[in-house]
């Protein structure tokens, strides 16, 4: 009992130091996450509308504007986190999402910038959902300690591995502002489909770890809910 509390602080340690879940707790995450899919629909659209009038009404103080003929900010924002609160019954999300900005002297510069820094965070954050799902396995006794330290150190260095297999996303936000010299900040936010993300995941895992022996190709079954 006491070596798998050890792993499990371990484990934690990892998503802590790799992920943008530091300031929560992935037991706060999934509280939140059970919270949200118990809502009715009323209350849920409730949360939604309350969002996006807020963020909507903060950006363009800070000036963020669409490009002509382009869905209005809020409407974009809505369907951003629409997508966000999208959950499975397990609580992992059926979109990942990555926000990123960047600035250059041309708008399609500073757009190609971003969205590419955008596919690195998104890298990230399923590190970060897949390492989640790691911890909640080993909690449910699915998977040794020693396995999951395993996988988990494996997911956290192939971030590059990751961001590089990522296919098609889905951009449900893009703003730019004109800043003082003219130049051009843009700003995305893009989506990536939940259960492609576990298929790349799981297939970048079996082949990072045979090629270090170790063969956990079932419990990585376990580990991101797929079946026989």
């Amino acid at each position: 009992m006491m070596m798998k509390k050890l792993m499990m602080v371990a484990i934690s340690l990892i998503i802590a130091c790799g992920s943008s879940f530091a300031e929560t707790s992935a037991k706060e995450i999934r509280k939140e996450r059970q919270e949200i899919n118990k809502m009715a629909k009323k209350d849920l659209s409730a949360k939604v509308s309350k969002a996006t009038k807020k963020e909507a009404k903060r950006l363009k103080k800070e000036g963020w504007i669409v490009s002509p003929g382009a869905l209005p900010l809020e409407k974009q924002l809505e369907r951003s986190y629409l997508m966000e609160y999208e959950y499975t019954e397990d609580l992992y999300p059926k979109y990942i999402m990555a926000n990123a900005q960047s600035i250059a002297e041309h708008y399609d510069a500073a757009k190609t910038a971003a969205t590419s820094l955008a596919i690195t965070n998104l890298a990230g954050q399923i590190q970060t959902e897949v390492t989640a799902l790691v911890e909640n396995t080993v909690a449910n006794n699915q998977l040794s300690a020693e396995e999951a330290v395993s996988i988990s150190e494996t997911l956290m260095t192939s971030k590059n591995l990751i961001s590089q297999s990522i296919g098609r996303t889905i951009v449900v936000v893009e703003c730019y502002r004109v800043l003082e010299n003219k130049n051009r900040e843009v700003m995305v936010r893009i989506a990536y489909n939940g259960d492609m993300a576990k298929e790349m995941a799981k297939k970048i895992l079996c082949d990072e770890l045979e090629k270090k022996g170790q063969r956990l190709r079932d419990q990585l079954d376990k580990v991101l809910g797929f079946r026989e």
